[in-house]
């Protein structure tokens, strides 16, 4: 009788290890699909075309993961950005999303949008005088030696370029003033985030006192257009404090001055490329600032909103979270002002938790705000995450910029993961890639694809992001249709260039 239960009791536990499998390979597809449907590009549907465009997209993508998988120490997204940059050109995943059309950039600040090596290049203008002190470089034009504070002396730069003795070594050196990738082996993973932003500002300093020359700050922004556009971007949102100009003579203009320059030179570049839409600005002061100077900045835009409509998104406060003043100071002056203006708030650019820093993220809901810029402590307030789901306020995630500026190491463990699969409304951009040499955006989507999304993310995701950046701009819905209609014109010939590139073809990628 004992046997006969034994084997009873058996042929039932045989029985449910048959049963159990399938039921629990039916759950654990169902939950997968459930997640796949939830994240961004989820709901994206592929056409024929596009869906051989994505298996080879694909093939290389798990190709790279797999090669990084097995020999990390040669490309490894836990490494700082910087030490793998240079590679990122040679990945065919990378070459797929630089002809991409991306749509719109919506968080990247106007003086720090050109890459160092065009920089350089604008230092040959004549009449260009450097002081250089320590590590900092300050640059002015003038007919005469300026008559202006500097701790040593004031030179000519094509004097010192001449009797360098080597050019092309000398413009290396004057690069590195621009960009925060001196290329010196230093492992910036162990330098502290204070350190780099006292670096950050040295070089927005040297950039800055090139580009306040009006000549030379028209000949910068038709090279940032230019570079924009050749990173497939047709559509840009530029943060700007409109600061005020100089010509040769010392005359000075006033701040609306650039906002018409702005205007003028990026109309004629359309002239000559009719399918770029544009540029509006968002009207920026540094949180450091006091009540009264934020104020008056405030009123400027309000001011600009009301005289060049088509030109201004909104308003925004800048600089670094941890150290600066909380939108909490400015309450006052920013509640008063929301019915005038849009804000793009900066808000939640911190690592730490129960702080003033992250803590501006429910200021930046409250105050409305139309898209928050970075947001990456939201992930740690899921009260706040709610708020900005129900709400359809975008993140502007700038990932590179947050490796640069000592918020993350490791991009794996970046806050993009978890808003891509909750399919938050986010938006790539780049903050400022001049002060990294990196691409326009095409960087921050690589890595973004690759180092961050999920393994089985895939052309959907891409596609959504571009549609999220139309969606999501300050464009009125005249200017949107517009851009959405370039975007798609350029995504079929996208899909067709990929499907009929012989160069993606390797029938040794499996």
């Amino acid at each position: 009788m004992e046997t006969l239960a034994a084997f009873i009791v058996l042929c039932l536990l045989i029985a449910d290890a048959r049963i159990i499998p399938d039921n629990y390979s039916q759950e654990r597809r169902a939950l997968l699909d459930e997640e796949t449907l939830t994240a961004v590009g989820g709901k994206q549907h592929l056409d024929e075309d596009e869906t051989i465009a994505n298996d080879i997209l694909m093939k290389w993508k798990m190709n790279e993961l797999n090669e990084s998988y097995i020999n990390p120490q040669h490309f490894n997204f836990s490494k700082h950005y910087f030490s793998y940059k240079k590679d990122i050109e040679k990945s065919k995943v990378y070459q797929i999303i630089k002809r991409m059309p991306k749509g719109a950039v919506l968080h990247v600040h106007s003086s720090l949008m050109l890459s160092a090596n065009v920089l350089v290049k604008l230092t040959y203008e004549d009449h260009l005088y450097a002081c250089y002190s320590h590590d900092d470089l300050r640059l002015y034009f003038s007919e005469t030696t300026p008559d202006r504070p500097c701790p040593s002396k004031w030179d000519l730069v094509s004097e010192l370029r001449n009797s360098s003795g080597d050019p092309a070594a000398f413009d290396s050196q004057l690069k590195k003033y621009f960009t925060l990738d001196k290329d010196d082996g230093e492992d910036y993973n162990f330098v502290d985030i204070n350190t780099v932003w006292k670096r950050f500002d040295k070089v927005y300093f040297a950039i800055k006192s090139l580009i306040s020359y009006r000549p030379v700050r028209e000949k910068y922004w038709y090279e940032t257009l230019q570079q924009f556009y050749d990173d497939n971007i047709m559509y840009i949102e530029i943060r700007s404090g409109l600061q005020s100009l100089y010509e040769l003579d010392g005359t000075k203009h006033s701040r609306k001055y650039l906002l018409d320059l702005y205007k003028r030179v990026t109309e004629k570049f359309i002239e000559t490329h009719p399918d770029f839409i544009g540029v509006k600005l968002i009207i920026t002061k540094h949180r450091a600032q006091s009540i009264d100077q934020v104020l008056e900045a405030l009123n400027m835009a309000r001011r600009l909103k009301v005289e060049e409509p088509d030109m201004i998104a909104g308003f925004d406060l800048v600089g670094q979270e941890d150290i600066g003043r909380p939108l909490t100071d400015f309450l006052p002056a920013l509640s008063e002002a929301k019915g005038d203006i849009n804000f793009y708030l900066h808000a939640g650019e911190t690592a730490w938790l129960g702080t003033s820093a992250d803590e501006n993220l429910v200021d930046a809901i409250l105050l409305g705000s139309k898209r928050i810029g970075h947001g990456y402590a939201l992930m740690k307030h899921p009260s706040l995450m709610s708020a900005v789901m129900k709400k359809d306020i975008a993140l502007e995630v700038n990932v590179i910029s947050n490796v640069v500026l000592s918020l993350v190491h490791d991009v794996r463990n970046h806050p993009l993961a978890s808003y891509l699969a909750m399919g938050a409304p986010v938006v790539l951009s780049s903050d400022d890639p001049g002060a990294w040499s990196a691409e326009p955006v095409s960087h921050d989507f690589f890595v973004a694809f690759m180092g961050v999304a999920s393994k089985h993310a895939d052309l959907r995701m891409l596609k959504q992001l571009a549609l999220n950046s139309i969606t999501y701009s300050a464009l009125d819905d005249e200017g949107k249709s517009r851009l959405l209609k370039v975007f798609n014109e350029r995504w079929k010939r996208f899909v067709r260039d990929v499907i009929t590139d012989v160069s993606l073809i390797d029938t040794n990628v499996i």
